[in-house]
């Protein structure tokens, strides 16, 4: 399976900050703005940086913004050129649009047009947001405080058929399993060494949240 694509519509606090984050991660990233000045700032950083009126469809034709798996709409100011570009990608053919919103009532006309998520947010907001599309395993995670969390995971394909003593989850990946629920949804806290991962399995795991997202990441 190919990697996903993104584009980054809007390149202020907010799309740049997603922009840099997906690059950060190897991820393909074209990121685009009307002021050069912008698209200059992270023009290093990105896969492609491009100085474009988002509000024009063949421009953005021309861009293969089509063949992009994830757009964010990034322009959460001005409401008629968010709503005209959230239109544009979404004629285009891009399966998921996230969009930004300054506030209630942009966030219900930008989801009408076709945003499949809308953000009101910054700079924090645009970290959280590039680091839940490159999850795989995890399914769900709650921050415990600023630096742990707890997530529930599905099994990586990597440790299915191993026991626990062999992976060394607590030395490889700084990270405590607690608790498993198997394909019956049945809950169990009494994890031992011996323990072998099945396919189905999801566990629940407590760390650094800096590990956690590492760990999700780099784990096939």
């Amino acid at each position: 399976m190919k990697d996903k694509q993104y584009a980054v519509l809007g390149l202020g606090v907010f799309g740049s900050t997603i922009a840099t984050t997906l690059s950060q991660y190897d991820c393909e990233v074209i990121a685009i703005d009307k002021d050069i000045a912008c698209v200059e700032r992270i023009a290093d950083e990105v896969t492609k940086a491009v100085v474009a009126n988002t509000t024009d469809l063949e421009q953005l034709r021309a861009l293969g913004i089509g063949d992009i798996d994830v757009a964010i709409i990034a322009i959460g100011t001005h409401l008629e050129e968010a709503v005209l570009t959230t239109m544009n990608v979404k004629e285009l053919g891009v399966p998921y649009i996230i969009a930004k919103a300054k506030n209630r009532q942009f966030s219900t006309i930008l989801e009408k047009v076709g945003a499949n998520r809308v953000i009101r947010a910054e700079k924090d907001m645009g970290v959280r947001v590039a680091k839940s599309l490159l999850r795989k395993s995890i399914v769900d995670l709650v921050e415990l405080d600023e630096d742990y969390s707890l997530v529930e995971i599905n099994a990586p394909v990597d440790w299915i058929g191993k026991s626990f003593q062999i992976l060394n989850v607590r030395q490889v990946y700084h990270i405590n399993v607690i608790g498993v629920k198997d394909n019956e949804d049945k809950m169990s806290l009494n994890i031992g060494a011996n323990y072998i991962v099945k396919k189905g399995d999801r566990f629940f795991v407590i760390g650094k949240t800096d590990d956690l997202e590492k760990f999700d990441y780099y784990t096939k």
